[in-house]
């Protein structure tokens, strides 16, 4: 079986393959649940890249997930790299969290008050992540990170935050602010309802930028709080850094006591259980997680050293609260989800799968001489229509998520589901096979094939 199936697969990659394009799928179902959805909620929506505005069609309402597949309501069946954003590292409805979701909740949803399985999630994770001492659940990756600010703040006694063009740290007024011109600038409000006062409070750099940082803490001496950033930056495109660089801003914040903030929403138990602060063995003063703690469900967390952390109430004058923080079902989830990444060899079988996946399409795109780059760490991969290096937000060149949108269409049409956004990266799980890594790999072969195509 096996065999044959190797054999279907195995033609060398840079052989033509096919370049007619395929008849859009149905969208009726998702179509009409669209427009009623439209009537509920503001663009049809509950979070704005869900409208696919940046991609052809209508949304794509999910009916289904299992393993590394997800069905929309018109019954078309995909391979999923969006991965609900990321924590689905074991894929959809896996039965090791399904199950313990359902034994968890024959006892009760939801409490307020404290259970022993919000010890059985935090003992997994401190006892095998050397970065933190404490951790405090609640009930985001955007409130996590606003309570991480609040924290660095309380604990610093400053006010003004540091933050990156190209880094995404949630919807809070404080991080929802953009570079304006110059070298190193206040940020501007890139949302109406953001206070120009709570963006004054917040400093601007370009990415990878050694004198923009060093000015910024000469201009504002003995000011900033904290200074945030995704260490490998999933938000903006796949922006890595270089580690010398993430090592100088580790020492620039020691040396002016501030506080270095890792926001690890999308890297956190990602490209291996202790992150990127692992994968770079860099010590932040604090990081922040998201959903892949809880296996999925709303979740986040935060931890520091217990020094830190006991500046949080009730030990502590820093106050952050949630009445769903630690819920029950979110933690069971999360204790079946983290045993599975403990697993021996979890990382690397993961890594070296979406390592030989994403090199396989770089070859190809080489081979064809396809202006492409697909950058990737851990199991997290990214399409770049450049022959750069791409280190910053501006080095993104927007008129090429024109050939994304392409790309988007017609891998749609194969049955591969990406995140409808140029910008955004892409996930491979535990679940997905090398039959289903295959088959999504021809896809991706015939699909920039037309998107290459001379007048398509």
């Amino acid at each position: 079986m096996f065999d044959s199936i190797k054999k279907i697969f195995s033609d060398d990659e840079g052989k033509p393959v096919s370049t007619t394009a395929k008849p859009d799928i149905s969208r009726e179902k998702s179509a009409e649940l669209y427009e009623k959805a439209k009537t509920y909620f503001p663009g049809g929506v509950n979070s704005p890249v869900r409208a696919f505005k940046s991609v052809y069609g209508t949304p794509l309402f999910i009916q289904k997930g299992d393993g590394c597949h997800i069905w929309d309501a018109d019954g078309n069946q995909f391979i999923d790299f969006c991965c609900s954003w990321g924590p689905l590292i074991l894929g959809h409805n896996n039965a090791k969290v399904r199950e313990k979701v359902i034994e968890t909740i024959q006892h009760g949803m939801s409490f307020g008050a404290p259970t022993a399985l919000e010890n059985e999630l935090a003992d997994l994770i401190l006892k095998n992540n050397k970065y933190i001492e404490k951790i405090r659940f609640v009930s985001s990756g955007t409130e996590a990170v606003m309570s991480a600010i609040r924290l660095a703040r309380g604990y610093t006694k400053r006010d003004k935050i540091l933050k990156f063009e190209g880094c995404y740290h949630g919807h809070s007024d404080s991080l929802l602010v953009k570079a304006g011109s110059g070298l190193v600038t206040f940020g501007e409000t890139s949302s109406a309802g953001v206070p120009k006062s709570f963006a004054d409070e917040t400093i601007v750099v370009s990415l990878n930028d050694k004198d923009a940082l060093q000015k910024a803490f000469e201009e504002f001496k003995d000011q900033i709080a904290a200074v945030i950033i995704e260490p490998i930056p999933a938000n903006n495109g796949l922006l890595l850094q270089h580690k010398e660089y993430l090592q100088f801003l580790r020492e620039i914040c020691t040396a002016n006591g501030t506080m270095l903030i890792f926001d690890e929403v999308i890297s956190g138990f990602r490209v291996g259980f202790e992150g990127a602060a692992g994968y770079y063995q860099i010590k932040p003063d604090i990081i922040t997680y998201g959903k892949i703690i809880g296996g999925g469900m709303p979740v986040g967390a935060y931890g520091a050293s217990a020094q830190i952390m006991d500046h949080i109430s009730p030990v502590g004058s820093v106050y952050q609260a949630g009445t769903l923080s630690g819920n029950p079902v979110a933690m069971g989830a999360g204790i079946a989800q983290i045993t599975e990444l403990l697993r021996m060899s979890f990382y690397r079988d993961l890594n070296n799968k979406a390592q030989e996946f994403a090199e396989a399409i770089q070859r190809f795109a080489t081979a064809r001489n396809y202006k492409l780059k697909v950058f990737s760490i851990g199991s997290i991969f990214w399409f770049a229509f450049t022959d750069k290096d791409i280190r910053t937000a501006e080095d993104i060149e927007p008129a090429s998520m024109e050939k994304f949108k392409k790309m988007h269409r017609e891998l749609l049409n194969r049955g591969v589901y990406f995140g409808p956004s140029g910008y955004e990266v892409g996930f491979i799980s535990s679940a997905h096979t090398k039959t289903d890594l295959e088959k999504a790999k021809r896809a991706i072969f015939d699909s920039l094939d037309i998107v290459f195509r001379p007048n398509s």
